[in-house]
């Protein structure tokens, strides 16, 4: 009678013949969509923002168009988050925005937030008070001059940029 089982040597060529073909296929495949994909990055700026303000959606969407990668925190109750920053009353807006260490508080426009990064004074954060008419976000039937101010712990205020 003769044996027909294959002996351990014959399976352990097959299983090797297999795993070569598999590696051979998937590692070209694995490392193809490894290198396709971008790398997973925080958001460049963490926006506070009231759930049911239009004008804060279309500055977020103003900040998307200019390169940012943003992140949207839905706040009831805006004035705690303020404080913490430490925006001065009379330079708040509706939004307050984190990125690198600085606060941006209101619809600055992004090129000011590009050059605040760029020329890194010490200040805590830009802020456009109010809702300037024309302002990203406040785009509408006019457009007033306003300008972006530059704002200290200590409430002390100068003159960033002005639109």
């Amino acid at each position: 009678m003769t044996n027909n089982k294959p002996d351990k040597s014959h399976k352990k060529s097959i299983y090797l013949k297999i795993a070569a073909w598999f590696i051979a296929g998937a590692v070209p495949i694995i490392g193809g969509l490894l290198m396709t994909q971008q790398a997973s990055e925080a958001a460049d700026i963490v926006v506070y923002k009231s759930p049911t303000c239009g004008c804060c959606k279309a500055w977020v969407t103003h900040l998307q168009d200019n390169g940012f990668s943003v992140e949207v925190h839905d706040r009831n109750n805006m004035q705690p988050i303020k404080q913490a920053m430490g925006v001065p009353d009379r330079l708040q807006s509706c939004h307050t925005a984190q990125i690198e260490g600085y606060v941006i508080e209101g619809h600055v426009p992004a090129d000011d937030i590009i050059r605040l990064l760029k020329e890194k004074p010490a200040v805590t954060g830009i802020t456009a008070p109010g809702m300037p008419m024309g302002s990203p976000g406040m785009e509408g039937p006019r457009k007033d001059n306003y300008e972006v101010l530059t704002f200290k712990k200590n409430g002390k205020t100068s003159v960033f940029a002005k639109h």
